[in-house]
């Protein structure tokens, strides 16, 4: 059982998972947060929600008893950036609700705001703004050597019509999605939507 006795009660530790599209995997965060919790709740939700339009934290909040603490990974699991984090930080610390985490320079139990925390949000948002610099950079290289990366194009209605020619031609997917621009996926949706519709 997932419980410990601290100062005569008997506390559990509550999960949050959280990631901000449903595309992120989440399997790291239950791998350290299964075994130790007596219930892990998951969000799909961007950090930037109020902590009462966050379901899976509301759900978390809801079930926990008095002396349980919310546990996450890290730090930035309950928001994306600095300003974020705090907001949910102090309004779960008002709701006297403890907080544990995992990993960082945070790691340990928290009742209450602290410089440590404020700088594990502040690291986190750096962080993640590097990553993205990074990457923006990334792709502008590859622009400028003349490979597109990024999202998919969107198919409008004159593409489509060029997708559903070339593949009248006998031209693979693969072709097709060279020629146009346009990834696999997108050019199998169009010719089974094509095909779907008679």
């Amino acid at each position: 059982m997932n419980t410990y006795v601290e100062r005569g009660f008997v506390m559990s530790l509550v999960g949050l998972v959280r990631v901000s599209t449903k595309k992120q995997e989440t399997s790291r965060q239950h791998d350290a947060l299964d075994p130790i919790c007596v219930k892990v709740f998951e969000e799909k939700v961007s950090g930037k929600l109020d902590v009462d339009a966050r379901p899976g934290l509301r759900e978390a909040i809801e079930y926990m008893r008095d002396g349980d603490m919310l546990t996450v990974q890290e730090v930035d699991r309950l928001g994306r950036n600095l300003l974020e984090g705090l907001i949910v930080l102090t309004d779960l610390f008002e709701r006297g609700i403890a907080v544990k985490v995992l990993e960082g320079i945070a790691a340990g139990e928290h009742t209450e705001r602290s410089l440590i925390l404020d700088l594990a949000l502040a690291l986190a948002e750096d962080r993640r703004r590097d990553i993205v610099r990074k990457t923006k950079n990334g792709l502008e290289a590859a622009r400028k050597r003349g490979k597109v990366g990024g999202r998919p194009r969107v198919v409008d209605d004159d593409l489509r019509a060029v997708i559903l020619a070339r593949r009248e031609r006998g031209e693979s997917i693969r072709v097709i999605s060279s020629a146009t621009g346009v990834s696999g996926g997108s050019v199998h949706k169009v010719l089974a939507e094509q095909a779907a519709a008679g």
